[in-house]
């Protein structure tokens, strides 16, 4: 590895700086200590393999400018990762630092995946479509916040989330809704509103919470501006770690005509 201590500019380390696309593979070179990716935008998969030959001691930090939805962080030959990133957030650095006993590396900073790391989805506007979903959430997140914002439909059926692993999951679950002394029940969703109106727009959140064993607890509140206030709470049990969220209506046809939509995870 290359390092200089400059009385002029401090350490000087050796770096490499690249645009990469989704999907990428990249391996650090012997020498190198620093990756700076600079993508065009977000990227949905990569991977990053650590040096072959690292000495004790050595550090290994990496960055992006953009988001990496889902990232694999790998040992090169006979090397562990303790704490592999799984994801990487919009200007976010990770350091790692190599011990030879037991050939592994070690975080020294900011590990997003492995603590409290609030990520924004891409917003998804719902003037068209019967439904929208929203997949490639990663496996380690444990809330999930799904954000309405002046979202509205040609009729009357209420609005339903549902989630799923995989696939999106239409039965099991324990749904509750109530505005005002009216309330409303579902099993085949997260039912969020109560007493829908065409071209009435609706704005709120539904946070959807890992409870244990794939079960998922749900709580919200949907307001729409022109009459009250809905909240709602619900539950499911799906076949793995939740990947998808679907926010549709209870009879499906429904077309949705105004606003956006977007979610929260960690």
């Amino acid at each position: 590895m290359t390092a200089v201590l400059s009385g002029t500019n401090g350490l000087l380390q050796s770096y490499d700086y690249q645009v990469l696309t989704t999907g990428f593979s990249y391996t650090f070179a012997a020498g190198t200590q620093v990756l700076v990716i600079n993508p065009a935008g977000t990227l949905a998969t990569g991977t990053i393999t650590m040096p072959a030959a690292p000495a004790d001691g050595m550090t290994i930090t990496f960055s992006s400018s953009q988001q990496i939805t889902a990232l694999t962080l790998n040992g090169n030959t006979g090397q562990t990762v303790v704490g592999a990133v799984t994801f990487l957030p919009t200007k976010t650095g990770v350091t790692y630092i190599y011990r030879t006993t037991g050939a592994s590396w070690y975080p020294t900073a900011t590990v997003p995946g492995t603590g409290s790391q609030l990520v924004q989805g891409t917003s998804v506007v719902t003037t068209s479509g019967t439904s929208v979903d929203i997949t490639g959430i990663p496996s380690w997140v444990k809330r999930v916040t799904v954000m309405l914002n002046g979202v509205s439909t040609n009729g009357t059926s209420n609005y339903l989330i549902q989630i799923g692993s995989g696939s999106v999951t239409t039965t099991g679950y324990t749904a509750t809704s109530q505005q005002g002394g009216t309330s409303a029940t579902s099993t085949a969703g997260f039912i969020v509103s109560q007493g829908i109106a065409a071209a009435r727009f609706n704005y709120g959140l539904t946070t959807i919470s890992a409870l244990g064993s794939f079960t998922y607890i749900a709580s919200g509140t949907l307001a729409d501006y022109t009459a009250a206030c809905a909240v709602s709470g619900g539950g499911v049990t799906l076949s793995g770690a939740l990947d998808r969220v679907r926010i549709t209506t209870v009879n499906g046809t429904d077309t949705f005509d105004a606003g956006s939509i977007n979610i929260l995870f960690e």
